[in-house]
């Protein structure tokens, strides 16, 4: 019991000799001994190291689970140490609803058959959305939590005792300063060796963990490149499935007319005409010069002018484009030294740059 009491009391005393230090030093009234240059730039580079670690987890865990809700269900199954309940995603429930509503209309029916697999292929995005959030949560995610939840709480538990022991030590200099009898001015000399040799071993321990911030560097560069990797896979999957299914829907324009009757009132040759037009530019609107139509690399290569029809709107990005309307027809013509992808239209008093994938030239 005794030995007890005296520790407590001992502790209490470490305690208030600090905060008293402490105070005196943030007033000025007490010298603060500095840590070497070195070691200074270590636990700056440590402070660094996990203020951007946190971030970067963080913003990585919500661009790959977007639900604010959802991630806080799995923040919480993971404390509790339990499996996260499987859920369906937003790609794969895209493509569920298309699919019912699909089989509803008739797989026979262009706009049916459209539908089912427009829906297989959301779902097949859905399935590689899953896959990359699984493996970046365990080649990114974690090394990176790991070292937040783990290696730095080590350095910021080492990095108090640090403190604890330089405090510690101008205490003990403090009383050196203000001894009188030489009782007093040995027994403080003795206390200065010992808080001396704490504070160096400490600050040798603080210094090693801290030296370790490289590899950490190092290791979250592989996990950095593990982690493009896995994105890189995903969106070659995505582009994949999308260019596959743009493929499939190349057939519906005719399937459509007939479906619905049209042929009737079509005329042979704008049927002809109609055919002709690639559907992919209509469906996937894009900047790439492999779906114009033939007519209108035909154009490009007169000096002539022809009406068009805009297929979907258009906002002018700068003030040498022209914004467009579905539906309204304008008139376009090429420049010669123009972008291969880019045709000068005409509306009114208007004049500026179009892209070629928004346009059906008319006859």
């Amino acid at each position: 019991m005794d030995f007890n009491v005296k520790k407590l009391a001992a502790d209490a005393g470490t305690f208030l000799s600090r905060a008293v230090q402490f105070t005196e030093e943030k007033l000025g009234q007490a010298e603060k001994t500095e840590l070497d240059a070195h070691l200074e730039n270590l636990l700056s580079k440590a402070e660094c190291t996990k203020h951007w670690t946190e971030k970067i987890m963080k913003q990585t865990e919500v661009l790959l689970q977007p639900n604010p809700n959802a991630r806080i269900e799995e923040f919480v199954y993971e404390k509790l140490d339990r499996k996260v309940p499987s859920r369906i995603n937003n790609q794969e429930l895209l493509g569920q609803y298309m699919i019912d509503s699909g089989n509803e209309f008739g797989p026979g029916t262009a706009y049916g058959n459209a539908l089912i697999k427009c829906g297989e292929t959301q779902k097949r995005i859905g399935t590689a959305d899953r896959e990359l959030i699984h493996t970046s949560a365990i080649n990114f995610l974690t090394p990176l939590r790991n070292f937040i939840e783990g290696d730095y709480k080590t350095i910021a538990k080492e990095k108090k005792l640090l403190q604890n022991k330089r405090l510690d030590l101008d205490a003990a200099k403090t009383r050196l300063k203000k001894a009188k009898t030489a009782e007093t001015r040995a027994s403080s000399e003795q206390e200065l060796r010992i808080t001396q040799s704490e504070f160096d071993r400490q600050a040798e321990i603080t210094r090693l963990l801290l030296e370790g911030i490289s590899s950490t560097h190092a290791h979250h560069l592989r996990c950095l490149n593990d982690f493009v990797e896995a994105q890189m896979t995903y969106y070659a999957q995505c582009y994949q499935y999308m260019l596959d299914l743009q493929k499939q829907l190349g057939s519906f324009p005719s399937a459509f007319i007939s479906n619905n009757n049209q042929a009737s009132t079509t005329s042979t040759s704008n049927t002809s005409t109609s055919s002709s037009t690639p559907v992919t530019s209509s469906l996937l609107p894009s900047a790439s010069s492999t779906i114009v139509t033939p007519s209108l690399s035909d154009l490009k290569e007169s000096s002539g002018s022809r009406k068009a029809r805009v297929l979907y709107d258009y906002d002018a990005a700068n003030s040498s484009e022209l914004s467009l309307l579905a539906d309204e027809v304008i008139t376009v013509y090429s420049i010669v030294g123009m972008d291969s992808d880019w045709l000068m239209g005409e509306r009114g008093n208007q004049k500026g740059k179009v892209p070629i994938t928004y346009l059906e030239l008319l006859n």
